[in-house]
């Protein structure tokens, strides 16, 4: 049965009717009993069917950041990335002779890109957008520019970017954001910023940034272990703060201000149940990419992101 689903009277005969209700009794007595819109609750209690308004849970898409596996190869990466049971994949971290979608990598090698996470049976929906903005503009922008085209070409959905730590470099990212955003719209990718510190470090500052860049395909892609690795804000009522302009969520857990952040979840400061309840109030719909978990060994981040994986589908399954 659809979780999602509302039940009228009928319906409800036919679902309960023979779990519940003696096969004795005739459907028009039955319906009699339930024709109203009273009795109709009362039986789903019966049934333990929840009405369609107090149905729990939400269907957000659950995928994994390759940054784990940044010690060993690519491919290694996603292997270990499809073993633990994910379907969707990005691109945030460093890996020897990979430039990903970044403005160096060549069309050879972005057909190589392409077919290995085709092979893989992996979706890709987020690269990494990298900026420099001690640069010319105009320079600046055409580079980014080119990995927005690189990003296209893997069938990208999002580019994320870090922001700049920099207050004198804010102006040149302002600029750099407003035009690469609307270069990526025209393309069908979505240009976001996750929490870094910086111009990007909670919410007071983020929320300058989208107004001073002033663009509708920039949005905002949260970290709540960032909040905790880079501010002493609480990240519940940090992402309150942002309402609908959150599109996407990397998550990781942080032990606090500078600590860890390769941990299983449940083990450091995030609370993500508060942050992810303020998230459904707000109208998110994921994605939700798991970037961070323990391991020293393949073997380890294969079991390790499998359990981060369905830490979040049972928190989900609550919500």
């Amino acid at each position: 049965m659809e979780p999602n689903v509302a039940h009228s009277p009928d319906s409800i005969f036919v679902l309960c009717y023979d779990s519940r209700m003696s096969k004795q009794r005739n459907r028009r007595q039955f319906i009699g009993e339930v024709a109203s819109a009273g009795a109709a609750m009362v039986l789903m209690r019966q049934c333990q069917i929840p009405a369609a308004d107090q149905q729990p849970g939400v269907k957000w898409s659950i995928g994994c950041f390759n940054r784990p596996w940044s010690p060993w190869t690519y491919n290694e990466a996603i292997e270990g990335i499809k073993d633990a049971g994910f379907g969707l994949t990005g691109i945030l971290g460093e890996h020897i002779d990979e430039p990903f979608a970044s403005s160096v990598a060549t069309q050879p090698y972005l057909d190589s890109l392409r077919d290995r996470i085709r092979k893989s049976g992996l979706e890709i929906n987020v690269a990494w957008l990298r900026t420099r903005h001690d640069l010319p503009l105009t320079d600046v922008i055409r580079d980014a520019q080119k990995q927005v085209d690189h990003a296209s070409f893997l069938a990208v959905k999002f580019l994320l970017t870090t922001g700049v730590d920099q207050p004198e470099m804010f102006e040149h990212f302002y600029k750099v954001m407003a035009e690469v955003a609307a270069y990526a719209a025209d393309r069908g990718i979505r240009i976001v910023m996750k929490p870094h510190g910086g111009c990007s470090a909670t919410a007071t500052e983020m929320l300058q940034t989208v107004e001073r860049v002033g663009h509708t395909n920039f949005r905002i892609w949260y970290d709540a272990g960032n909040i905790v690795h880079y501010t002493d804000a609480d990240p519940v009522v940090d992402v309150a703060r942002l309402g609908d302009l959150v599109v996407g969520f990397s998550a990781k857990d942080c032990g606090g201000r500078g600590g860890d952040v390769m941990l299983q979840f449940g083990e450091g400061k995030v609370d993500f149940k508060g942050v992810f309840a303020q998230l459904r109030k707000s109208g998110f719909d994921g994605p939700v990419m798991v970037e961070c978990c323990r391991g020293r060994s393949l073997v380890q981040l294969t079991n390790n992101a499998k359990a981060n994986r369905l830490y979040l589908e049972q928190l989900f399954a609550s919500l």
